[in-house]
């Protein structure tokens, strides 16, 4: 199995992060080591394979929250594992807890307060990044818990890269000019770095936001892209949790 586990996050060992890829101990398509349940793949299977994941990373399977994903900006605040709803966005200050993005291609961005001791989970596309959701998890964090920019460390996970990212001009125009290439009249959309600028205009200093440079369209053999792989594409999940006192 192989898991990605940001460097941002390595100086605390309170924190768990990790992001799940292709690989796991059932490598076999069309959907590999698939997470997501909303996808045609046998639902056993998608539990072992979570089973595994969660595992691998110390987290109980039982201690993880889920929120339907609808590409918007609503931001629910969990207070206990399992389904909280629909919703983009999750907030915790309750330790043990793993908040979880499912991904092929969207923005997953987790936040850690490292002096209130919260966390955050974002799923942003490019509809949500338009409705500026990262932006809002930082503001809510920041109205209803008090949070500091200075203390937030945030990680971007990988998702599809600007030159791979083709979007229609109705999406084009909701955009600002400078995360948009224009190619023979086609638009090309830089998610990942819209989201990162709104951590930086929130005020998170550079140095504490790692973004992920990899194209989740491109590398094939490693990322679930729903972009290149339609229906048939599984999804990754990408969780944060900070750890029990006693783990």
């Amino acid at each position: 199995m192989l898991i990605l586990e940001p460097y941002i996050f390595k100086e605390f060992s309170e924190i768990v992060l990790g992001f799940s890829t292709k690989y796991g101990r059932d490598y076999i398509p069309p959907f590999y080591f698939n997470l997501s349940l909303s996808v045609d793949d046998d639902r056993g299977k998608v539990i072992n394979n979570r089973n595994q994941f969660f595992g691998s990373l110390g987290i109980s399977p039982g201690n993880a929250a889920f929120q339907k994903q609808v590409h918007g900006d609503n931001i629910t605040y969990v207070t206990a594992p399992g389904h909280s709803g629909e919703s983009d966005s999750m907030i915790t200050a309750k330790k043990g807890i793993a908040l979880c993005i499912s991904t092929a291609d969207c923005t997953a961005v987790f936040i850690y307060d490292i002096r209130r001791k919260i966390v955050a989970a974002v799923h942003s596309g490019c509809r949500g990044t338009h409705k500026r959701i990262t932006e809002k998890t930082v503001r809510k964090l920041k109205s209803d818990f008090n949070c500091n920019p200075g203390d937030l460390f945030v990680y971007l996970g990988p998702s599809i890269n600007q030159v791979n990212y083709e979007v229609g001009k109705d999406v084009a125009e909701l955009f600002d000019s400078g995360y948009l290439n224009t190619s023979d009249g086609k638009f090309f959309l830089d998610v990942s770095s819209a989201n990162y600028d709104m951590l930086i205009n929130e005020g998170i200093p550079p140095c504490q936001i790692q973004q992920s440079s990899l194209c989740s369209f491109e590398y094939i053999e490693l990322f679930h892209s729903y972009r290149r792989d339609g229906k048939r594409s599984g999804r990754s999940l990408g969780i944060i949790a900070m750890k029990e006192p006693d783990e």
